[in-house]
C-alpha cells in the first residue's frame, strides 16, 4: 500500500514538452511511473516521450483514463492549468511550478473547497512511493521502500532525512512534499489522515518549517484522533544566518511571531514526539 501515488496510478503531464518535464519525465517513466498522456494547448506534436499529447486535460482523461496530473507549466499559466485539472475532477494534482502569484493561489484554494481533488504544491518536489512511482523532481536513487511515511515543507531537509534514516536501516512508504510557498494546496493534517489510514505506514515523520501555521493545524488534528500512529515532528531551530530580507516567504512573514521552539511545544502537547535535529529524530525512531 501507499498514499496518493503507486505503480498503477495513471498520470498525465501538463507542459510535457517543456525543458523541466523533458528532463524529469523520462526518469520517472524508467522508474516505473505510469505516464499515459501529455497536455499542451495548441499542441504541435501528436506524441512526445512515447505518450500521446492532447490539447486539454478533459480530452486526455477521456482517452487514457488518467486520474492524476503533474504540472510543469510556467507560473503565469499555472492558474488556468491547475483549474483545468480540478474541473476535470482529477483525483490528484501535483504542481512543481514555483512563483505562482498569491492571488492566483487564493482563487485555486476557493475552487478546491468545492472539489474532491487533492492538490500538492506549488513549489514542491512532489510525491514518491519508493520502488513504485513518483510525480515530481525527486532524486529517485536515494529512496528505500519501508513503513515510514514522510510529509514535509522543506525539500532539501527531506532529502537529508531520507539519507540518514536509510543509513539507520529504515525505509519509506511514501514521501509527500507539501511545497515551499506561502499558500499550499494541501496541509499536514490532510496527509497525516492519509498515512494514519494506510496499513503499511507504521510511523510518520513530519518535517516543518519556521513560518506559517500549518504545523499548528496539524497539532490540532492529531490531538483530536482517538487511534493514531506515532508521529515524530522535526522542527529545526530558527537559522541565525538569515537576515530579515532572506529566506522563504513563510519564514520572512512569520519571523518573530512563532519560533521553532513554540511549534515543537505545540506539537509535543498534541502527543507528537518533537525534535530539533536529524540525530534526535533517528534516536526516537530506534526507540519506537
Amino acid at each position: 500500500m501507499a498514499v496518493l501515488v503507486d505503480k498503477n496510478t495513471k498520470i498525465l503531464v501538463q507542459g510535457i514538452t517543456g525543458t523541466q518535464a523533458s528532463f524529469h519525465i523520462p526518469r520517472a517513466m524508467k522508474y516505473g511511473t505510469k505516464v499515459v498522456a501529455g497536455v499542451v494547448p495548441n499542441k504541435a506534436e501528436k506524441n512526445y516521450l512515447g505518450v500521446p499529447v492532447f490539447e486539454t486535460v478533459e480530452e486526455a482523461k477521456e482517452a487514457t483514463g488518467a486520474e492524476a496530473s503533474l504540472i510543469f507549466v510556467p507560473a503565469k499559466f499555472a492558474k488556468s492549468a491547475i483549474l483545468e485539472s480540478i474541473r476535470a475532477n482529477l483525483r490528484l494534482v501535483v504542481v512543481i511550478t514555483s512563483g505562482i502569484p498569491v492571488n492566483d493561489m487564493m482563487a485555486i484554494k476557493h475552487e478546491l473547497r468545492h472539489s474532491s481533488t487533492i492538490l500538492i504544491g506549488p513549489n514542491t518536489p512532489g510525491v514518491i512511493t519508493p520502488q513504485e512511482a513518483y510525480m515530481g523532481i525527486f532524486p529517485d536513487n536515494i529512496h528505500k521502500s519501508g513503513n515510514i511515511g514522510i510529509v514535509s515543507r522543506s525539500s532539501t531537509l527531506t532529502y537529508e532525512v531520507i539519507l540518514e534514516i536509510n543509513k539507520a536501516g529504515f525505509g519509506e512508504s511514501t514521501i509527500v512534499g507539501l511545497g515551499d510557498d506561502v499558500i499550499l494546496g494541501t496541509d499536514f493534517a490532510d496527509i497525516l489522515r492519509q498515512f494514519n489510514d494506510d496499513p503499511e505506514t507504521k510511523t510518520i515523520i513530519l518535517i516543518g518549517g519556521i513560518g506559517g501555521n500549518y504545523e499548528v493545524k496539524a497539532a490540532e488534528y492529531y490531538k483530536s484522533l482517538k487511534n493514531k500512529k506515532p508521529v515524530i515532528a522535526l522542527i529545526p531551530d530558527d537559522s541565525p544566518l538569515l537576515s530579515d530580507n532572506e529566506g522563504l516567504a513563510p519564514e520572512i512573514i512569520c519571523r518573530g511571531i512563532m519560533t521553532a521552539a513554540d511549534k515543537r511545544k505545540i506539537l509535543s502537547d498534541a502527543g507528537m514526539i518533537a525534535v530539533d535535529g536529524i540525530n534526535a529524530l533517528k534516536n526516537e525512531l530506534l526507540h519506537l
